[in-house]
């Protein structure tokens, strides 16, 4: 009998617990699609950047004043704009659309600059049908005069304020950078989230040595990136028991899947896979997936979950400081030529 791979992550049950995050691919419903048939329990939807918004609501202010006052004739003139592609609205669409023609759920990710907005745009993803919200605190902590503290507490008024907005499961999007990680993520899951994403990758930016400008510059991952999250998932499944974990950044293959379920993910999440191989690499995946579970004899994904954390593993300091000294003593260079 071939191993049962659905899960269930923010109480919904997938019929996988591969995940296409947010991504090109998930921003058009002809992909969605083709990623639904190779077999990914969920999708999550790009997200809603509250500065992007504010651009296109701004440009259009810009054409619709172009030519004002100057002649009679630009009275009677209006530019040629598609509003269904400008503003919220457009993620608003994205939603229905996907939630018409996909069966597997379908999550928002938001991400707002303002007390106010967050609830605002949850409220409109929640509204046209998201199965769930995805909370991306994209950003950095810049400002010498906030606290850690104060940083923390941010973010936690993020969740409770989308937290009495909707009803719909909550999941929140964690950077690794927190002095005490375990402590904020107990304090948000107390705050209202269903479940953490452990990692937020930031995208630094580089420099551009001809104009010296500073340049956005997107890498995709590799398999190496999992660790950091490997770790974490590690420590925190049995310290949130009843918290779902999904895991992203670095997921690549059906191994990277098995790490991160053997430590106590729900689910793992993968972009940069899918846009190297295209896809029809999920069905790969899960082929690698079920052909591992089949020879060591696993009837599901639930029976691996969470056998090596540090609640099972049979070193659990592995996950913690010895293992930096392992690390270091392990490593042979290469004999000189």
């Amino acid at each position: 009998m071939s191993p049962d791979l659905s899960t269930t992550y923010l109480g919904l049950r997938l019929g996988s617990p591969i995940i296409a995050s947010a991504g090109p691919l998930t921003g058009r419903v002809e992909s969605l699609l083709e990623l639904e048939y190779a077999g990914v329990g969920a999708a999550v939807l790009p997200s809603l950047f509250e500065e992007e918004i504010e651009q296109e609501e701004l440009s259009l202010h810009e054409a619709l004043e172009q030519g004002a006052n100057q002649f009679a004739e630009a009275l009677d003139y209006f530019p040629s704009t598609d509003f269904g592609e400008l503003g919220p609205e457009r993620h608003v669409r994205l939603v229905q659309e996907a939630k018409q023609r996909l069966s597997i759920p379908v999550i928002a990710s938001v991400n707002a600059a303002r007390t106010g907005s967050w609830s605002r745009y949850a409220t409109m993803m929640a509204d046209a049908g998201a199965d769930a919200i995805e909370l991306n605190v994209y950003a950095v902590a810049a400002n010498p005069k906030l606290t850690a503290a104060e940083v923390e507490e941010n973010s936690l008024d993020v969740i409770r304020e989308v937290r009495e907005a909707v009803n719909v499961p909550l999941a929140l999007k964690l950077s690794p950078y927190f002095s005490s990680l375990p402590h904020f993520a107990a304090r948000a899951v107390h705050a209202g989230v269903d479940g953490l994403v452990l990692f937020n990758r930031f995208y630094a930016p580089d420099l551009d040595l001809h104009t010296l400008a500073v340049r956005p510059r997107v890498e995709l991952s590799t398999s190496a990136e999992l660790r950091l999250p490997l770790r974490w998932l590690g420590i925190l499944r049995p310290q949130l028991p009843e918290t779902d974990l999904a895991a992203t950044s670095g997921i690549h293959s059906h191994q990277d899947v098995l790490k991160a379920l053997l430590v106590g993910a729900n689910v793992a999440c993968t972009t940069s896979a899918v846009l190297e191989k295209g896809p029809g690499h999920v069905r790969t995946m899960l082929n690698g997936l079920r052909d591992w579970l089949t020879e060591r004899e696993y009837t599901s994904v639930d029976q691996l979950r969470g056998s090596v954390s540090t609640a099972s593993a049979e070193d659990p300091e592995a996950f913690e400081r010895s293992n930096y000294v392992k690390v270091l003593s392990s490593f042979q260079p290469a004999p000189p030529r």
